[in-house]
């Protein structure tokens, strides 16, 4: 079932995004769906990827080759990687947000342990600031929390650190990480 939400977290189909506008009044309110992505989003989440990662590597291939990975990807790991999408009222995708879920070890009286991870998030600089990235968050980390993991975690660039400590997350001494050589 494709979920959608407002920004407040309200379940609906269109919600109000307040949205900062030089010469305009101090708030704004613009429609802007966040659901669940679909096979049919695949060029536009490849694009946001290509967008997001631009500067950190030399591009090999074209957009379009790329979306033609990501699917065959995504087709490999739709029962682990979750995308949800932001779009303003035209079907242009504006923002994304993964979430990955990662089934843990059983334990005794815990067999179904689940932990996830919000991955890629990636907001349109046009868009940015006005509370998208937040909701598509929102929405992975709900689902998440939905289909019962128990943790959800994030890596964040510094920037960001702020945003999601607004979301509820919070930094951890437990959890550790080993970076590859």
């Amino acid at each position: 079932m494709r979920a959608s939400h407002y920004l407040d977290g309200r379940k609906a189909v269109v919600g109000p995004v307040p949205a900062r506008r030089a010469g305009c009044g101090p708030w704004q309110t613009r429609p802007v769906r966040i659901s669940q992505a679909n096979p049919d989003d695949v060029a536009d989440l490849a694009r946001l990827l290509w967008l997001d990662t631009l500067g950190e590597q030399p591009a090999q291939l074209s957009v379009d080759a790329f979306a033609a990975d990501l699917a065959k990807w995504w087709a490999a790991h739709q029962d682990s990687h979750v995308a949800f999408v932001a779009r303003l009222l035209r079907p242009e995708i504006v923002g994304m947000a993964w979430v990955a879920l990662l089934p843990r070890v059983p334990r005794p009286g815990a067999t179904g342990r689940l932990s996830a991870d919000i991955q890629s998030v990636f907001v349109m600089p046009s868009q940015r600031g006005q509370g998208v990235g937040s909701a598509l968050v929102e929405a992975a980390a709900e689902h998440a929390t939905r289909l019962g993991a128990l943790r959800v975690t994030v890596r964040s660039g510094r920037r960001a650190v702020p945003v999601y400590r607004r979301l509820g997350f919070e930094s951890s001494r437990q959890l550790l990480q080993r970076p590859a050589d």
